[in-house]
């Protein structure tokens, strides 16, 4: 009985502790976009920026061909 409660007390321990390393990192990161607005640097989100579009080219989703 007594290891039971020693296995089941570290377990609450390893549990309670990886539950605050995921929620310490959920409020700590910052998305991409807002470290970018955070910078102000136009050539940044100009990088950032894909060259061409994902989806197909068909004038509706893609209006601008590159070039």
């Amino acid at each position: 009985m007594k290891y039971e409660n020693l296995m089941l007390s570290g377990l609450f321990v390893v549990c309670l502790l990886v539950c605050t390393l995921v929620l310490g990192a959920m409020l700590k990161a910052a998305p991409s976009s807002v470290q970018l607005a955070a910078t102000g640097s136009v050539g940044n989100a100009l990088l950032a920026a894909p060259v061409q579009c994902a989806l197909p080219a068909d004038g509706v989703i893609c209006p601008r061909l590159p070039g």
